[in-house]
């Protein structure tokens, strides 16, 4: 159990690499087996990541959660009142990243040898200039996700729906309206709580992938077995994921421990994946700036350890059985 609690501290940067981006890996191998994913030292991780949750949300309703939301308003402020502008500015640098680099669609793994692509990416950008063209970008995102679904599959770019909310976000933004009175930003932090689920169960299902990163970067695994370093490393991005779409000051909280990590991660791996990260850095800050205020029932404090266990089971039971069915179908 110690283990379990250092690693679930200092194992962030790991869990925020993407590591598809930097080592092979083969998404119609055959996943570590359920069994061996869900023993014992799981069962740890996973009671740690609860209590984890469940002492931040007691934390809000006390005097110095109070004080933490106050303090968090302060210095959150300049981003929260300008949170489209710096969606528009870091989704701009984004695309004109990928235009310059050619052969990109969204992220480092989802190459092309199209020419006319980068030039469309160059035109999202140019997109962000001006509010009334927002939704016109917006559309082209959704677009290449398309078209990278298309040449990868949808189970691929499961990975990725947080793409999707940065785009809801900016069309949304950029046309002054909801969706069906959710926030624009809501739906940036809901689609960003999903990808890093899946990302999380992913590490579960392959910690191979990462073998070669720790051959490379020794220190990452804090001396521990590479295997249950990456099984410590989904459940810190599962935990942080799933308190996203929890009470405000937890998601704060969350946003800004994995906007800390993501960055952290940069320096250790360098300009691709601060390219390939950006737009879910700047979300993370913009949840982070987010006052928007919800009174803590103690009801939701009750059902806290039944949504983290339903959120659990479902996004194993999602990747499993549509690994499984994908595969049998040969559409992997």
């Amino acid at each position: 159990m110690s283990a379990a609690l250092v690693l679930s501290v200092t194992s962030a940067t790991a869990a925020s690499a993407h590591v598809k981006w930097f080592c092979a890996f083969d998404v119609a191998g055959s996943p570590v087996g359920l069994a061996e994913v869900l023993c014992d030292s799981f069962e740890q991780l996973v009671l740690v990541s609860l209590l984890a949750l469940f002492v931040g949300a007691l934390l809000e309703r006390t005097i110095v959660g109070e004080a933490m939301v106050r303090s968090l308003d302060r210095v959150t402020a300049w981003a929260r009142q300008n949170t489209e502008l710096m969606f528009r500015a870091v989704c701009g640098a984004f695309f004109v990243s990928l235009w310059t680099m050619g052969g990109i669609i969204l992220t480092p793994e989802l190459t092309t040898t199209s020419t006319a692509l980068p030039w469309f990416q160059l035109a999202i950008a140019v997109g962000f200039l001006w509010r009334q063209t927002m939704p016109l970008s917006a559309l082209g995102i959704v677009i290449l996700f398309g078209i990278a679904v298309a040449n990868y599959g949808v189970f691929h770019l499961a990975d990725y729906p947080v793409f999707l909310g940065v785009a809801a976000y900016l069309a949304l933004t950029g046309l002054r309206r909801t969706l069906f009175g959710i926030r624009p930003l809501d739906i940036v932090r809901y689609t960003a709580a999903v990808t890093l689920m899946w990302a999380s169960v992913e590490k579960w299902a392959y910690p191979q992938w990462s073998f070669p990163l720790f051959i490379e970067h020794p220190a990452m695994t804090l001396g521990f077995d590479g295997a249950y370093f990456m099984k410590a490393a989904g459940a810190v991005e599962f935990a942080l994921a799933f308190a996203l779409i929890c009470t405000p000051l937890v998601r704060r909280m969350a946003a800004i421990m994995l906007a800390a990590t993501f960055i952290s991660a940069i320096f250790e791996f360098g300009k691709v994946d601060a390219i390939g990260h950006s737009p879910i850095i700047v979300a993370m800050i913009a949840i982070a700036a987010d006052d928007v205020k919800v009174p803590l029932r103690v009801r939701q404090l009750a059902a806290l350890p039944v949504g983290y266990g339903a959120a659990l089971a479902t996004f194993i039971g999602l990747y499993y059985g549509a690994h499984s069915f994908l595969s049998a179908a040969g559409a992997l």
